[in-house]
């Protein structure tokens, strides 16, 4: 059966619990959970919080509610061409929602927020208002026209800066010291500008198919997008700055990747669905290894002793 004849079926199915959960669960996009996970664990370095309940409460909003915000509101926008693409669907690349879906994601999302903005107010008082504030800034902009930066590039690379709140929220909640600037100003020394490029290219790549082939999307269109060449340009200026030789090296790996996908690999032919899922599961792997070097070294916050 074709794509197009499966988007007219979909829209009639039937809005039970167990449809609603797994539509909601495939909008979080679980296939980037341990890449948010790491961010929010970065501030912790070796001294994880998992007695506390600010901590946990931390971990589950970002994996979810605060998920199905920023991936919500996408997929709403985009509804029209991810009906007909053949990768929606999954938990690695998102829903395909029905028209009833979609409509009821709105207050679903809106509802899921409103627990977590109160009880972190409880744990790190009203400035929090501004962080939620910042968040829903950095998604109307993403997302809304005429705006629309996802849609701009170099904006659309550089907008994935907004993750950076996940590290104010780890640092509110779990009441550690802010990351140094250095790590905010450029991500130099995580494997940041990496993982979040790795999601801009991937959900820009999930759309549909037309849009997967365009020269804006691919990787390898270095000459034609400015979106690539700056992720490029961060990669090298992360590792060249980095305070840790093993993260440096992990970023410079990433960037001669980027430059032999260009020149040698894929050149100016688009990803195949099995490639994408090789390489989204490769960067759950790349998120994990990171979380475990962070646990065991905390090497992000060593920068603070030489300020």
């Amino acid at each position: 059966m074709s794509v197009t004849a499966q988007a007219p079926a979909q829209s009639l199915a039937k809005n039970t619990f167990l449809s609603t959960a797994k539509f909601l669960i495939q909008v979080s996009r679980p296939g980037l959970w341990t890449t948010t996970i790491l961010f929010y664990l970065m501030p912790l370095g070796r001294s994880l919080q998992i007695h506390n309940a600010a901590f946990w409460f931390g971990v589950f909003y970002i994996v979810f509610p605060l998920s199905l915000l920023l991936y919500g509101v996408n997929d709403i926008v985009d509804a029209e061409g991810d009906r007909f693409n053949p990768r929606k669907g999954t938990y690695l690349f998102g829903s395909r929602g029905a028209d009833p879906q979609l409509k009821s994601l709105r207050w679903q999302i809106a509802v899921s927020q409103i627990p977590f903005l109160f009880l972190f107010w409880f744990y790190s008082g009203s400035r929090i208002l501004l962080w939620f504030l910042a968040l829903l800034f950095a998604v109307y902009v993403y997302n809304a026209r005429p705006v629309a930066l996802k849609g701009r590039p170099p904006f659309d690379v550089l907008i994935q800066a907004s993750y950076l709140l996940i590290f104010i929220l780890s640092s509110w909640l779990n009441r550690v010291p802010q990351l140094p600037w250095q790590t905010f100003s450029s991500a130099p020394s995580s494997p940041c500008t990496l993982t979040s490029s790795a999601k801009s290219w991937t959900s820009s790549l999930t759309k549909n198919p037309a849009a997967a082939r365009s020269p804006r999307n691919s990787v390898a269109s270095l000459q034609n997008s400015s979106s690539p060449r700056s992720s490029l340009s961060n990669h090298f200026s992360s590792a060249i700055t980095s305070p840790n030789l093993v993260i440096a090296a992990f970023l410079a790996l990433g960037a001669l990747f980027f430059i032999a996908d260009a020149i040698l690999l894929w050149k100016n032919r688009p990803y195949s669905p099995p490639q994408m899922r090789l390489f989204l599961w490769g960067w759950n792997i790349a998120a994990v290894l990171g979380i475990l070097w962070n646990a065991a070294h905390g090497s992000l916050l060593a920068v603070r002793s030489a300020i």
